[in-house]
């Protein structure tokens, strides 16, 4: 039996959704991007308890490509576009470019790093 939550996903098309940072992030002077996440989801830990935590974030060190993606995604392009401005600037680096793109899209979105429009 297939699960009315699961065919609906089927149905969407990851190319041609808009991409959002969910988070904050750095950038370095080499160019790569640090994300951080909060270590609690839950609001009324977030409100009291992170502010009172020394190293209240997970910091995510970014690569080259994960930090050219990470840039791209300000809501304005969706992921096929992205897509194709990998490709020209990393060629051969970024192969099998669309399951890499699936795979870090997936990651960012369960750990609730990105949203999409």
């Amino acid at each position: 039996m297939v699960d009315k939550k699961d065919k609906n996903q089927a149905q969407i098309n990851l190319l041609y959704l808009v991409p959002v940072q969910n988070t904050k992030c750095e950038i370095k002077e080499d160019g790569l991007v640090v994300l951080f996440k909060p270590k609690f989801a839950h609001s009324l830990l977030v409100k009291y308890l992170l502010p009172l935590m020394k190293h209240p974030y997970y910091k995510i060190k970014l690569d080259d490509i994960g930090s050219f993606f990470w840039l791209k995604c300000d809501g304005t392009r969706t992921v096929k576009e992205i897509a194709e401005l990998h490709k020209n600037k990393f060629e051969d680096r970024v192969e099998p470019l669309y399951d890499r793109i699936s795979q870090f899209l997936s990651s960012l979105e369960k750990n609730r790093l990105i949203i999409f429009k």
